[in-house]
């Protein structure tokens, strides 16, 4: 018989990540396929309405560990109280988002249940009763078409990629509680500390505005980052500017950065190299603004601008201004 679909709904504070309720629509999906019911499973501390939040994207069942001690990301409560869920609904697909919580997690899961992780995926089907997994590989140079032969099945859906949609407005799932009996653990989580005051992560970002080595210092960031507040985005950076100390490292792009798959990435003063270009490839559309008209990024842009960053990005923010009516 076919397990149920688990889905790991991970929270910021009171409230569901974007990249969680993408993975609980995905599973309502799949659960829809298989004939199953899809359970959520929802951690944290203070969750506001759960319930009513995760039906709304197709969750049947809602277990919940509400604990002051899991406010903050901790690998092994999290471990724990998710084998018990595990234990309870005995499924047959696992899904988490695959942000740094999904992908520390769920290779933890793996090992305890003698499983695989297909990760940092981009699309999922059934094909026989098993799940079939695309995902990059080689640093985004190709794309690997893989079936997880055992069981749960545990797949990590890169963030913007699957589409968040409320199934059943009103929906109202059971609840199951988790009393959380805090294990021994010899780690310790003390604080969970952000660079700035970015309103969201750089891999949920719809709009992402990112500078390289053309910002020509970090004072320059202040016109990229008026850019990101006008659309409602948040601002990335080159490598070459983060080495520079120009911006943080939670705000690189690139292969030894961040993978970001926004709806619009815009690459100001970023030439394009190879490192840059596979963290932010799968974006749907990409603006670079280079005063270099043969800088390789041009070359797999779908618009390109070849001006002055200085010139080019003010005139943007202002025609956005006027666009959304915030002059």
């Amino acid at each position: 018989m076919t397990g149920e679909v688990l889905v790991l709904a991970e929270s910021s504070g009171p409230a569901f990540r974007k990249a969680a309720l993408e993975a609980v629509t995905e599973g309502r999906r799949l659960a829809d396929l298989l004939r199953v019911s899809e359970i959520v499973l929802a951690i944290g501390n203070g969750l506001k309405d759960p319930t009513s939040e995760l039906g709304k994207y197709g969750a049947d069942k809602v277990i919940l560990a509400d604990d002051p001690s899991l406010a903050i990301f901790h690998p092994d409560y999290y471990r724990q109280i998710a084998l018990e869920a595990i234990k309870r609904v005995n499924p047959s697909i696992i899904l988490a988002a695959a942000t740094s919580t999904g992908k520390d997690l769920a290779p933890r899961l793996a090992i305890h249940l003698d499983t695989a992780v297909a990760s940092e995926c981009t699309h999922l089907e059934m094909e026989n009763g098993k799940l079939i997994a695309t995902r990059p590989a080689y640093a985004g140079k190709v794309l690997l078409r893989v079936k997880v032969n055992s069981s749960p099945s545990i797949a990590t859906l890169r963030p913007n990629v699957f589409t968040a949609r409320e199934a059943v407005p009103g929906k109202k799932p059971t609840v199951e509680q988790i009393e959380f009996n805090r294990p021994d653990s010899r780690m310790i989580v003390k604080e969970f500390v952000t660079q700035g005051a970015k309103k969201l992560d750089l891999t949920e970002a719809s709009v992402i505005v990112s500078g390289g080595r053309g910002m020509g210092g970090p004072q320059n960031y202040k016109i990229l980052e008026e850019l990101a507040e006008v659309m409602g985005g948040v601002v990335g950076a080159s490598r070459a500017s983060v080495d520079a100390g120009w911006r943080p490292h939670s705000d690189q792009v690139g292969q030894t950065g961040r993978t970001v798959s926004p709806t619009l990435y815009i690459a100001a003063g970023i030439s394009g190299a190879i490192q840059h270009r596979v963290g932010m490839i799968n974006s749907k559309v990409i603006v670079a603004i280079n005063k270099d008209p043969e800088a390789p990024i041009f070359g797999f842009a779908d618009y390109g601008i070849v001006g002055d960053v200085f010139e080019v990005v003010p005139a943007l923010t202002r025609e956005m201004k006027a666009f959304y009516g915030k002059t």
